[in-house]
């Protein structure tokens, strides 16, 4: 391979991981800070400009920063569809993050307990995006299949359930069967009450 090749090759990968990080929500900074790198370092992977980044255990170390795997960044680089939150997956059998129907539009919703306190409170009016999908830590807005709505703290999920914190205060984790889930939409913004 010459170098103009494997220099382009570098690049696409790069940009693959580029993709895989922006499509968490992540900046540099914060994926280089789960496995203590500097979001100069995790940039110069993302430039291509890296050669470690053909090795497998580089990726397998990169991606697990993303909560994904080497075979999502592949997938990626083909520009085939990808399975984020299935670790065990390759990207192509797994029914993915997204849900059907999202319009991308934000929208408000005012909390009306105190569980997810001192996260949010009574009052708290909460912005979301439905159907973008929240990245650990990150509030979500829950939609079931029996039309009620629930605000939890995203944890992590797989094919079968989403695992979230927050029923019945912050340190109480549920499990819920993704079969019972209509939409699930990233919080992006809380405002205080007044």
């Amino acid at each position: 391979m010459s170098g103009s090749d494997e220099s382009s090759q570098a690049r696409a990968l790069g940009e693959a991981l580029t993709a895989l990080r922006r499509e968490r929500g992540l900046s540099q900074a914060e994926a280089g800070q789960r496995i203590g790198m500097t979001s100069q370092g995790w940039g110069l992977y993302e430039a291509g400009r890296r050669s470690s980044l053909f090795r497998p255990d580089v990726q397998r170390r990169l991606t697990g920063a993303l909560d994904a795997t080497p075979e999502a960044l592949v997938l990626h680089l083909k520009g085939e569809p990808v399975a984020p939150d299935n670790p065990f997956a390759t990207g192509v059998s797994a029914r993915g993050r997204a849900f059907e129907g999202v319009t991308g539009q934000t929208r408000r919703l005012r909390l009306e307990t105190d569980e997810l306190s001192p996260w949010a409170s009574a009052g708290t009016l909460l912005e979301y995006t439905p159907g973008q999908w929240p990245r650990r830590g990150q509030g979500c807005i829950i939609q079931l299949d029996d039309g009620s709505r629930t605000v939890r703290l995203y944890d992590r999920a797989d094919d079968v359930e989403v695992v979230v914190a927050g029923a019945g205060g912050l340190d109480r984790i549920e499990r819920i069967a993704r079969a019972r889930i209509q939409s699930m939409s990233a919080v992006i913004a809380r405002f205080d009450s007044e």
